[in-house]
């Protein structure tokens, strides 16, 4: 197979010998103390085999696609009893929420409970978290009404249910889909900053847009932009009617029994879960008393809810009255498509963040791909019951978090409670007002809107983020939801792709640093000796030169070594941000080190437009007392990954400094490489190794490597001589057993750290410069210790 490989790469003009890497240059010296270790790279091959399909990792993914399976058989009382509460407790939250919630999606009253039950009842089965509710919620309720007033406005003949089923059944698919090719790190592309300035401007628009209802005021078109309806409500407060005694008492009394119980639990923190329960029930009862109230006012009208004297919420069918197969036709799908990607996007958005913050809170992780699953399945079968898009509730969440919830079990608790509503009360509900619906709207969406205190600390971490939050606020309020939302995240990607783009590397030099406590060095200045400071305790560290790291501003940073340079990366290193900074690589080393040869042009024809050399009838500056450029150390600590076009940047750079450096070659050190793709790809390149054609003056060489012991045997007595070595090349203290290089042999130009990089390129240069100066004084050798030029 070699042999045919080979002749199908000559016949195709592909060099598979374009390496020119000897097999002994490894510079290490045979010695039995020291265990070869030689660096083998990544096959295409090994790539490939950790996508190979397998019977047990088949069965790993089915297992996973129904978590409960690893809790179910460990179901006690103690968790049943906190599940009972906590289930309970959401449920009689749930029902006055998902009647008010599908009238914000144009729908009746009853949808509302068809989706909370649905989102209950099926979501524990694949859920990763015990805290989320899937059900009705206040945003993606306000979107469904959208498309729905949207598409039938130009199709008036489709129903708002079909429209709203259909878009269930569609979005659900598509969430479906990423979860079960577990795809849910996708949802790592939308930022907190976009999450919460969508929530904020969409609860300030839902809030808004319920303020008419509140007040009984007609006319209005709650649907506009946010300003607009505010603007037009302030008309019209004249026409206030009665609706507004129930909607701002109901809105009161919601606001002071939750201050009152806040209040109360911290004066009284023995009985804190109780006021905690009586806060939560707060909607269940605001909504008792003003159906009894309604009663009493309306009792006479006998079904007709035209003669009440404020606008109540009329019959709501007894059951699941509106089971059936989702009405999906090619014109339903047309209408709908364009409106796809938002609700996506809301619905993995709010549950996502939701699901991560309270497992954060709670101590548990979530998996986003296993929580698109639930999402997904909740609303492709929900419609089929009668629900429209559910995703997770940030309020409910909360509620059932804070009652104890134990399991993802408490949701079928929940669809008890929702059951017996959707069965026993709807008679009940056909009192309930408008207007203390409206209440409890503004009242939950209140809770989304992003405290102060918040965008503060947002601004101290990332001043231009704040600009984005607000940006997505002002358009949400100035245009619609869904323009907030497309907003704040192409926003977000623009400043994510900026500083990809225009992101800067840093150069390092070199400090002596002391480890000690400030007593020790108290007592050192007192004359005190101590072995706390001691040049065992000095080190080297490298620091940006410009400072912008933060260190002390007063402390001298030195070159390493003349004609060193190190260069750290700082944003990764792909194509993106590669030309930035392979430019900024070169002005350094143009900067701090001359041409090997001033004057390389015999005559000023010879030299290149962009380097025109000292004005006509002026010699050449030969007192450029710069150093030459011996080597560059490059620091890939932030760098993961490297691309095609960053490494022939690489390849590139070298061409052009060697040239600089000419007739010598420049080396290259690596340091801190995470991946050993980089290292293959960068081997490709003709880095990490010695390159006899480039280095072919080179004929005596002594890399330095860093070693470590191996967990053997103590070494032998006729060893003892290059144990002293290995000391002294790693400055430790001796070994105990067999040592070997940490990176391999066959790859000395890659390092641990930038000092381990640093002193070989120190050793190298040394070594190159002793080699043409045998006695030592050369023309072109400046000694480690004879000079240390400071950065500027």
């Amino acid at each position: 197979m070699a042999v045919v490989g080979r002749g199908v790469a000559k016949a195709l003009g592909i060099n598979l010998d374009y390496r020119r890497e000897e097999l002994d240059n490894s510079g290490a010296t045979s010695i039995s103390s020291v265990e070869t270790y030689v660096e083998r790279e990544p096959t295409a091959a090994e790539y490939l085999s950790q996508f190979k399909p397998s019977f047990p990792a088949f069965k790993r993914y089915v297992r996973s696609l129904f978590p409960f399976w690893d809790w179910i058989f460990h179901y006690n009382l103690t968790w049943l009893f906190g599940d009972v509460i906590a289930g309970v407790t959401v449920g009689f939250v749930v029902i006055p929420q998902g009647m008010a919630y599908a009238l914000l999606a144009q729908l009746p009253a009853e949808y509302g409970l068809y989706t909370s039950f649905v989102g209950f009842i099926l979501y524990w089965a694949f859920a990763t978290s015990k805290d989320i509710t899937i059900g009705t919620v206040a945003v993606m309720s306000t979107i469904v009404g959208n498309i729905v007033i949207k598409v039938q406005a130009t199709k008036p003949h489709l129903a708002a249910v079909d429209i709203a089923r259909a878009l269930s059944v569609i979005a659900g698919s598509v969430l479906l889909f990423i979860g079960l090719v577990r795809f849910g790190r996708i949802v790592e592309l939308i930022p907190l900053v976009a999450i919460t300035s969508f929530m904020t401007g969409a609860a300030i628009s839902i809030g808004a847009g319920q303020v008419p209802a509140l007040m009984g005021i007609t006319g209005i078109n709650t649907r506009g932009p946010t300003y607009q309806v505010i603007i037009n409500t302030l008309k019209k407060l004249p026409n206030t009617k009665l609706d507004a005694a129930i909607g701002l008492s109901a809105l009161f009394l919601l606001y002071a029994i939750r201050i009152v119980c806040n209040f109360m639990s911290k004066k009284q923190p023995s009985k804190k879960k109780f006021w905690f329960f009586v806060s939560t029930l707060r909607m269940a009862f605001v909504i008792l008393l003003y159906i009894m109230i309604s009663w009493l006012a309306n009792r006479h009208i006998r079904g007709d809810t035209k003669k009440a004297k404020f606008r109540i919420l009329g019959k709501v069918p007894r059951g699941f009255q509106h089971a059936g197969v989702p009405t999906i036709n090619t014109e339903i799908l047309s209408a709908i498509a364009p409106d796809l990607p938002v609700t996506i996007i809301v619905l993995i958005l709010e549950h996502i963040a939701i699901s991560k913050s309270f497992g954060r809170i709670n101590n548990y992780v979530i998996n986003p791909s296993q929580e698109l699953v639930a999402v997904g399945f909740t609303n492709v079968i929900g419609p089929f019951l009668g629900a429209y898009p559910a995703t997770g509730s940030f309020s409910r969440t909360a509620i059932k978090s804070k009652a104890g919830v134990r399991t993802p079990l408490a949701g079928i608790f929940t669809a008890i409670i929702v059951l017996l509503a959707l069965y026993a009360l709807t008679a009940v509900f056909f009192y309930i007002p408008s207007a203390g619906l409206s209440a409890i709207i503004i009242h939950a969406v209140g809770d989304l809107i992003t405290p102060p205190n918040v965008v503060f600390q947002f601004w101290e971490t990332s001043p231009l983020e704040v600009i984005i939050f607000f940006a997505g606020v002002f358009v949400t309020v100035f245009t619609n939801i869904e323009n907030g939302i497309y907003t704040t995240i192409a926003a977000s990607f623009a400043l994510l792709l900026w500083r990809q783009l225009f992101t800067h590397g840093v150069l390092l030099g070199k400090v002596q640093v002391y480890r000690a406590t400030s007593k020790s060095m108290a007592r050192k200045e007192n004359g005190i000796s101590t072995s706390e400071v001691s040049d065992r305790s000095k080190r080297e560290a490298y620091l940006p030169i410009n400072r912008k790291d933060g260190s002390n501003p007063h402390i001298d940073i030195e070159s390493p070594y003349p004609g060193v340079l190190i260069y750290r990366f700082t944003e990764g290193f792909t194509y993106l941000n590669q030309q930035g900074y392979m430019d900024e690589l070169v002005a350094h080393a143009q900067h701090i080190a001359r041409p090997t040869t001033l004057d390389r042009y015999a005559k000023i024809g010879d030299r290149p437009w962009n380097d025109p050399g000292p004005r006509r009838g002026k010699r050449t500056n030969i007192d450029d007392n710069r150093p030459i450029l011996h080597a560059i150390v490059l620091d890939f600590s932030a760098v993961n990954n490297v691309d095609v076009t960053s490494v022939q940047g690489l390849v590139d750079v070298r061409a052009q400094l060697d040239r600089y450096a000419a007739p010598e070659s420049v080396e290259w050190h690596f340091a801190s490489i995470n991946s050993r793709w980089t290292k293959r790809a960068l081997t490709t390149a003709g880095f990490g190794y010695l390159d006899r054609e480039r280095f072919s003056s080179r004929q005596h060489w002594n890399p330095v490597y860093s070693y470590a012991p191996l967990d053997t045997a103590a070494p032998q007595s006729g060893d003892v001589e290059a144990q002293d070595e290995i000391q002294t090349i790693g400055e430790q203290k001796s070994f105990s057993g067999k040592v070997s290089t940490i990176h391999g042999q066959n790859r000395p130009f890659f390092h641990m750290d930038v000092p381990a990089a640093v002193e070989s390129a120190i050793m190298g240069v040394e070594t190159k410069l002793a080699h043409f100066s045998p006695g030592g004084s050369s023309e072109m050798h400046i000694g480690r210790h004879e000079v240390q030029s400071k950065y500027e």
